[in-house]
């Protein structure tokens, strides 16, 4: 059958019991990347969180900050570390529901932290859009008052804050990391 066969269908959740999962159109899916049917994980990247934006759909974040799945994962899941003893434990979830077609070891292509040397997991986070004219103005006003070196640069920055269109404040990364 042809993937238009599949349109407004959907399937069970894998490991979450009760929880049904669209099947959704996508550009970015080809069969040139796989089926042509893929899982969505909109908290996880940005074609993900594309679709799901489009198709007004929550971006449930089954991860936190720190690695481990979360409450929303389920009992089975929850404070397991995603890359360790989290990833055993989907596969045997799978595995128990009859649900697991295939297994075997692959190496992901995750980024690495530059400190710690280990992979990390990109997540969604908050983040917070505000008032642009009343952010700006402040910036603006706070900038003038600080000692700048060079002097010259204060005006460059000064027309990049002029610039600026739009402003989103959030803790989207750690201080000092490049």
């Amino acid at each position: 059958f042809s993937g238009t066969d599949l349109v407004d269908g959907s399937c069970a959740h894998p490991t979450i019991p009760g929880r049904v999962s669209p099947l959704l159109p996508a550009n970015h899916v080809t069969m040139a990347k796989g089926t042509g049917l893929v899982h969505t994980a909109p908290a996880h990247g940005m074609e993900d969180y594309s679709v799901a934006s489009h198709h007004q759909l929550p971006t449930d974040c089954l991860v936190d900050e720190s690695g481990f799945f979360t409450e929303a994962a389920g009992p089975e899941l929850k404070n397991k570390n995603v890359l360790e003893e989290g990833n055993e434990a989907v596969i045997q979830m799978l595995q128990a529901a009859g649900s697991l077609l295939k297994e075997e070891k692959y190496v992901h292509s995750y980024p690495y932290d530059w400190r710690t040397k280990k992979p990390m997991i990109i997540r969604a986070s908050k983040q917070w859009f505000v008032n642009t004219a009343n952010v700006k103005a402040a910036a603006q006003d706070i900038l003038k008052k600080v000692k700048v070196i060079p002097t010259s640069a204060v005006n460059r920055m000064l027309e990049m804050l002029n610039r600026r269109t739009f402003w989103c404040i959030s803790r989207q990364r750690c201080w000092g990391v490049p």
